[in-house]
């Protein structure tokens, strides 16, 4: 642990809440204190209402922000009053707990206070922080973890048992620090849970959090528990396409729903998968309860999903049964899957879900493997695990939980993705809640979309059949698997009467626009084959199919040939629910081919204006890159579900093709 304070960076931070937020981004900046969303800061101060009383306000993290990123719109104003009443009762319901916070919140709009908001208010201290510290978990999910914290904080710090986050902790906490809080206090450890501190000032919460974190590092250090054990390289990857994504297609059968599944192969992951001991490590639960939302009790391992299920429905039954109130059971598929071949598998509704579970677990390995060092990792009893898991508070959100994209959980392949129609096809997919693997031959396409965890750029020569399926093992261990494929790559030619067509360009048109979509379609069937809502292709084809013009001969023939074969793949595929339609664009100007200058040349040889031109339709309208995307987008939507083997124009109607 350093201390990340700057003089001169905490000079532009004025008032006692902006000062909050400053130190709250410093501790988001670590990701060994705190993880999407995780952690607790808060400052009270006082405020005048609109009547000109002077009221304590505490200003506490508020739902759905991230610590690294708050602003003052991310803290609560609540009523600090009216809280320390709160803390008197001898009892409250979480829901009651949370509609008391409401209440007392004074600006319209805030988000929801934490649920630990009364907790900061008992805490007689103006700064408050709250991090489950990488470091404290190791030392804690231990058998002796009790002991062992006692030895390093010794009297500065209150010790207190695990108790679930909500009212009863904030109560339990009350009674504790009242009789051990000393002068000298300047933290509280929640065993298996977390790490509070506490100053006058932001600086001094935050350098005492980072003085407290850093004696359990050092604490690891001194019994040969922290330096970790650096994994062995391994040989080579394996091609595991197809493994994967009848994985994901069986994982997600067993969620009803689609789910993005992101693999990691790294030593640290395979190395992990691979111990003798993985079951006894992985098998009890996670580092601190708040990471069950995310990755559910325990990893599988293995691919039986089956078994995981049943295992789950189980520990549901054991758990629900004697609660206090029915319970709703969640999905039994599990969130993150080790296994010896490809290391860790991650699974979520969305690529930022699957990223959030694997940062969740990346840190979870890191402090079972300290704690075994230590002395053996020991994670909560399950039934406290469930009791967060199936906390009210979760439940509540499930109910209000509104409707996901249409393509949520689902993963889509575009070719051509750099530029044009291929980079609007990407955009409306990612719309619609897609992830999306981007190929081009054009290198740009890595950094199509700035580094967006939804988006996989892959520079691929579509013509090499080595960079194909390199490019699909690496989308397939990004996301999953492949359910829609655009083909959209291709070019066109200068125009060449067919006397003047020499071979080598004939079969460099077909390469490209022909035989490169044979392979990539042939590659992709097996993959969209086991999309869980069945698999669809879009061709993206051209109105020289059914109008050819003079001078495209290989352009024309390549685009009405890849048509054929997308009538066949229609008649072929539908027995694997696998749909492929084909839209017919023309005269598209909004793409790189299409200069000011060439638009004003064809204008001038036509007779007409620039303006006309772009609209010599039927109906005088300019068809542009994002029409025929957002057509093809919805052609993998649920309006088209019972078509296949159809072929759409998109060209504001051509008096040739009518």
């Amino acid at each position: 642990m350093e201390s990340l304070w700057n003089d001169a960076e905490a000079a532009r931070y004025v008032t006692d809440v902006a000062l909050r937020v400053y130190t709250s981004r410093l501790l988001g900046r670590d990701s060994t204190l705190v993880l999407h969303g995780g952690g607790n800061t808060s400052v009270k101060a006082k405020s005048r209402n609109a009547v000109g009383e002077a009221e304590d306000i505490l200003h506490v993290k508020g739902s759905g922000w991230d610590l690294e990123t708050i602003e003052e719109a991310g803290f609560a104003p609540v009523r600090t009053a009216h809280l320390l009443k709160l803390a008197r009762l001898e009892a409250l319901s979480d829901p009651q707990m949370m509609n008391e916070l409401a209440t007392q919140v004074t600006r319209a709009g805030a988000p929801a206070p934490s649920v630990e908001a009364i907790l900061h208010a008992i805490l007689p201290y103006q700064y408050v922080d709250h991090t489950h510290a990488d470091a404290l978990l190791a030392i804690t999910n231990t058998p002796d973890g009790e002991r062992r914290a006692r030895e390093i904080y010794g009297m500065d710090t209150v010790i207190v048992p695990y108790v679930m986050p909500g009212f009863d902790l904030a109560r339990q906490c009350a009674r504790q620090f009242a009789a051990e809080a000393r002068a000298d206090t300047i933290g509280m450890v929640l065993l298996n849970h977390g790490i509070f501190s506490f100053g006058a000032t932001a600086r001094e919460s935050y350098e005492r959090m980072i003085a407290l974190v850093g004696r359990a590092e050092a604490y690891l250090a001194r019994h040969g528990a922290w330096a970790l054990p650096q994994p062995k390289a391994d040989a080579g990857a394996p091609v595991l396409r197809l493994e994967l994504a009848r994985l994901r297609r069986d994982l997600s059968d067993s969620a009803g729903f689609a789910l993005v599944l992101a693999t990691h192969s790294a030593p640290k992951y395979l190395d992990f998968a691979r111990r003798s001991d993985v079951a006894a490590l992985s098998q009890q639960g996670p580092a601190t309860p708040d990471h069950v939302i995310r990755t559910k009790r325990v990893p599988m391992l293995g691919r039986d999903v089956g078994a995981y299920a049943g295992a789950y429905r189980d520990y549901f039954n054991r758990h629900a049964r004697p609660a206090k109130a029915p319970r709703t059971m969640l999905d039994p598929a599990p969130r993150v899957v080790l296994d010896p071949a490809f290391g860790m598998a991650c699974a979520g509704r969305t690529a930022r879900d699957a990223r959030i579970v694997h940062d969740i677990y990346a840190h979870t390995v890191d402090v079972i493997l300290r704690a075994a060092a230590l002395g053996g990792y020991r994670a909560l009893p399950e039934r406290d695990i469930f009791d967060v898991e199936y906390w009210d508070l979760e439940q509540a959100k499930l109910k209000k939980a509104g409707a996901s994209p249409v393509f949520a959980g689902e993963a889509a392949l575009v070719t051509g993705a750099a530029s044009g129609i291929g980079k609007a096809c990407v955009e409306a997919l990612l719309k619609r809640g897609a992830a999306v693997i981007g190929l081009d031959v054009n290198a740009d396409v890595v950094q199509l979309m700035g580094g967006r965890v939804d988006f996989l750029g892959v520079r691929c020569d579509v013509t090499s059949e080595r960079d194909v399926t390199d490019a699909l093992e690496a989308g397939v261990r990004a996301f999953g698997g492949v359910d829609m494929l655009v083909l959209n790559a291709g070019v066109f030619p200068g125009g060449q009467r067919i006397d003047a067509l020499k071979s080598e360009e004939w079969r460099r048109v077909m390469s490209i626009n022909l035989d490169a979509n044979l392979a990539l379609m042939r590659e992709c069937h097996p993959l969209l084959k086991l999309a869980p809502r069945g698999g669809r292709v879009v061709i993206i084809g051209s109105k020289n199919v059914p109008a050819p013009g003079p001078g495209a001969a290989a352009y024309s023939a390549s685009k009405a040939a890849l048509t054929q074969l997308a009538r066949v793949a229609a008649l072929e595929w539908g027995v694997d629910r696998i749909r492929v339609n084909t839209l017919h664009p023309n005269a598209v100007f909004d793409t790189a081919a299409w200069t000011d200058e060439v638009l004003a040349a064809r204008a001038a040889h036509y007779g007409v204006s620039v303006e006309d031109y772009r609209k010599g339709n039927v109906l005088k309208v300019e068809v542009t890159s994002r029409d025929v995307a957002e057509l093809a987008a919805e052609l993998c939507g649920p309006l088209f579900a019972k078509t296949t083997g159809a072929q759409l124009p998109v060209d504001g109607g051509n008096d040739r093709v009518i």
